[in-house]
C-alpha cells in the first residue's frame, strides 16, 4: 500500500522514502556530521557528505579510472563517455547529459535569473555562478592548491592550475588535435572550427566566439569606458 504526504498528496511505495520527504515539510533534519556539524535529512546524504572530509571515493568510472563521491556523480561523468544526452529542450531541441543543465538552458530562453546578490543585485541563471560570484565579495578562497599552496575561489579554476604542475593537458580538439589544460579553452577553441558565435549583443545583434568580446562591444553601446590612464 503506498505511503501519501497529508501536505502536497506525493505518494510513495517504501515508508523510509515517506518518513524522509515529510522532513522536507517540518524542517527536521537528524543526521549530523561530527566533524562541522552540518545536517540533513537522509541519513544517506550524510555518508556522502562525510566523504567530503575523509576523502573517500568509492565509485570509479571504468573507462578512464577517474573516482567520485557520490553514484549519481559518476553516472553522469560516464555519459561524457557515450556521448550521450537524454535531456531535450522542447524549445530549440539542444540536447543534454544532465538535467540540471538542462532546466538552466531553458531559463535563457525565458529570460529567468533566479538567483540574485544581496549585495550588489546581480542576478544569474545557475545557482553554482551566484555561489561563485558570491565569494568575490566575502575574499574567500576555499580550494588550495597542495604544490603550492595558492588558494582560488573555484574548485575548476584549482583544477586548471594543478594541472600546470603536472604538465597536463587532457582536453583535445578532435578537428586538429590541439590540446588545452581548461575545458572552457577547448570549448573556445572549437568555435573557430565550426564558426560557431554563442555570445550575441541584445542591442544590435552582432555575435561573438567570446564572452569577454561581447561585454567590450556593450561598451560601445552604455559608453562606458572603465578602462583610466594612470
Amino acid at each position: 500500500m503506498p505511503f501519501s504526504c497529508s501536505e502536497c498528496e506525493k505518494c510513495f511505495n517504501q515508508k523510509s522514502d515517506f518518513v524522509s520527504h515529510q522532513r522536507t515539510h517540518t524542517g527536521v533534519m537528524p543526521f549530523s556530521c561530527s566533524e562541522c556539524g552540518k545536517c540533513f535529512v537522509k541519513k544517506s546524504s550524510l555518508l556522502s557528505h562525510q566523504r567530503i572530509h575523509t576523502g573517500e571515493k568509492p565509485f570509479s568510472c571504468s573507462e578512464c579510472g577517474k573516482c567520485f563521491v557520490e553514484k549519481s556523480n559518476l553516472n553522469k561523468h560516464q555519459r561524457t563517455h557515450k556521448e550521450e544526452k537524454p535531456f531535450s529542450c522542447s524549445e530549440c531541441g539542444k540536447c543534454f547529459n544532465r538535467k540540471e543543465h538542462l532546466e538552466s538552458h531553458q531559463r535563457t530562453h525565458i529570460g529567468d535569473k533566479p538567483f540574485s546578490c544581496s549585495e550588489c543585485g546581480k542576478c544569474f541563471v545557475e545557482k553554482s555562478n551566484f555561489n561563485k560570484h558570491q565569494r568575490s565579495h566575502i575574499g574567500e578562497k576555499p580550494f588550495s592548491c597542495s604544490e603550492c599552496g595558492k588558494c582560488f575561489n573555484r574548485k575548476g579554476h584549482l583544477d586548471s592550475h594543478q594541472r600546470t604542475h603536472r604538465g597536463e593537458k587532457s582536453f583535445s580538439c578532435s578537428e586538429c588535435g590541439k590540446c588545452y589544460n581548461q575545458k572552457a579553452h577547448l570549448d573556445r577553441h572549437q568555435r573557430t572550427h565550426t564558426g560557431e558565435k554563442p555570445f550575441s549583443c541584445s542591442e544590435c545583434g552582432k555575435c561573438f566566439v567570446q564572452k569577454s568580446s561581447l561585454l567590450s562591444h556593450r561598451r560601445i553601446h552604455t559608453g562606458e569606458k572603465p578602462l583610466s590612464c594612470s
